[in-house]
């Protein structure tokens, strides 16, 4: 077969390698399966950048089965039915901000930290957890958690599983920048991007643009998010439930204003948002489009997003495809 080798930096024919290999994890050899390219001119191998499978992954995967340890998603899914973020898990179990989204996106766990973690899967050791550290949430939603391990209904306090019910549990497409859409990281941009207070109308415009920026400078979006054509320009998708929810949570406070005759929404954030999760790049635009357009009115955003090109081809109510982001004024 074609394809581009990286050592001879031209086309070349290649050949697929396929092979058992052997791993060695904390001292234990795994046998994985792995698979790669040589190129037939000069001899170098590689592996495939697109490609979904990764064998140190595999043999991660395999100590874990062996070790009756979680697998990241496990954690993640376990995690998600209590409605805690990655934060206010870290701060119950007493480790770093970071350790949980290294877990959740593959790192592997130590056997003491995994007994932790699967203990509140049992929703009394949590209970007592959240005694011992009140300050690991904000109170009003600590108080709810702690009603519902009583009546045995934790899901009602899940922002994720609020998500998947109402808006839907989409995949990576044009519609959604070409990831899934993450819901830690768009909590945290919220948080991020409405800090000093702001408007709905101008909280969402800046969301929208962190999101097609990076889009356009990196092929992906920072959360997976969906924005739709509104009357005053671009708005996340049901974004009243997503800051409703926010509200509700405690993580956000809503104030109203009058300009003139008319009530204003103001978000302000109550927690800090955990940047931990954002990669450098996300932070870069998030930083950005936060220092230039943060200082903008909500009327000056409004007419700014009124001359992109993916508002004016589209018709209210519409989803923006992340296409038009080649084309974004920023």
């Amino acid at each position: 077969m074609k394809g581009l080798c990286p050592y001879c930096e031209k086309e070349t024919d290649l050949e697929i390698v396929r092979c058992e290999e052997e791993v060695i994890v904390r001292g234990e050899k795994i046998r994985v399966h792995n698979e790669y390219f040589k190129c037939l001119e000069c001899g170098g191998d590689f592996y495939d950048p697109k490609s979904p499978r990764d064998h140190l992954d595999d043999a991660y995967r395999e100590y874990r089965r062996r070790h009756k340890l979680l697998q990241p998603e496990e954690i993640k899914n376990l995690r998600s039915e209590y409605g805690l973020t990655q934060a206010e898990l870290s701060k119950l179990l007493g480790w770093g901000a970071a350790t949980i989204s290294r877990y959740e996106n593959g790192a592997l766990q130590d056997e003491a930290h995994d007994k932790q973690i699967q203990l509140i899967a049992e929703p009394a050791n949590l209970s007592l957890l959240l005694d011992k550290t009140p300050g690991a949430m904000l109170p009003s939603k600590r108080e709810r958690l702690i009603e519902s391990l009583k009546e045995g209904d934790f899901r009602s306090c899940s922002f994720e599983n609020f998500f998947n019910e109402h808006l839907a549990d989409y995949g990576p497409s044009w519609l959604s920048g070409f990831k899934k859409l993450d819901l830690n990281k768009l909590y945290a941009a919220i948080l991020y991007l409405c800090k000093g207070g702001i408007t709905e109308t101008a909280l969402n415009k800046l969301l929208f643009y962190a999101d097609f920026k990076h889009f356009k400078e990196y092929a992906t979006s920072i959360t997976g998010a969906r924005y739709a054509h509104l009357p005053y320009g671009f708005a996340l998708n049901d974004y009243a439930l997503i800051f409703g929810t926010l509200v509700r949570d405690g993580a956000i406070e809503e104030d109203e204003v009058f300009h003139g005759e008319y009530p204003v929404k103001i978000l302000k954030p109550k927690i800090r948002p955990d940047l931990v999760i954002f990669e450098p790049s996300e932070l870069k635009i998030l930083a950005e489009i936060k220092e230039h357009l943060g200082r903008w009115s909500a009327k000056k955003l409004t007419d700014f997003s009124h001359k992109e090109e993916g508002y004016v081809d589209t018709k209210d109510g519409e989803i923006i495809t992340y296409e038009y982001a080649k084309a974004l004024q920023i």
